[in-house]
């Protein structure tokens, strides 16, 4: 897949576990381990907004394209 997720440096820039992120933003630690994985098909925009209000970053630093060719 071109998209790609970004968030084990984040989580390390903030000092934060996973675990600690999910409880933050109220989801899943198996949704944000699909999330962080690639393996999700969509994300929320709600998710991805308190994502960036705990992480304090912009989406494009959790999401990014990456050329297939």
């Amino acid at each position: 897949m071109a998209i790609q997720i970004r968030l084990d440096a984040l989580l390390k820039r903030n000092n934060l576990t996973s675990k600690q992120l999910a409880n933050l933003i109220g989801i899943t630690e198996a949704n944000l381990s699909i999330l962080k994985s690639g393996k999700a098909k969509a994300i929320r925009f709600s998710t991805l907004s308190a994502i960036c209000r705990e992480l304090n970053c912009q989406p494009g630093e959790i999401i990014y394209y990456v050329s297939e060719t």
